[in-house]
């Protein structure tokens, strides 16, 4: 029963790392601050508005929680933003969470 017990204690953890979103516990709203100061006025240029038809466009080539991060990562390099990774997740968390709502 132990052994039971233990193995199904295994796959639940192992199933839950899975399930986690690839910045981890980013907190979404100092990604909000970081999106404001270095993403917003990039975008407006480029979208006109307030920039957010860049998230909510037809045609999109994000569909997954890694693309977001790999292209908030790509920016950073493109416009030498500074940030760290963890930075990066930050912002990868609001856009997410405001925008993109991926679950995978």
């Amino acid at each position: 029963m132990k052994t039971l017990t233990a193995s199904l204690i295994s796959v639940l953890l192992s199933t839950t790392a899975l399930a986690a979103p690839p910045w981890g516990d980013a907190d979404p709203k100092a990604g909000y601050q970081k999106h404001q100061e270095k993403c917003a006025a990039c975008h407006i240029r480029l979208y006109g508005g307030d920039g957010s038809k860049m998230y909510t466009r037809e045609g999109r080539l994000l569909s997954t929680q890694l693309d977001v991060l790999q292209r908030v990562a790509a920016c950073n390099s493109q416009v030498h933003s500074g940030w760290f990774p963890d930075e990066e997740a930050e912002v990868a968390a609001y856009l997410n969470q405001q925008f993109y709502n991926f679950t995978d």
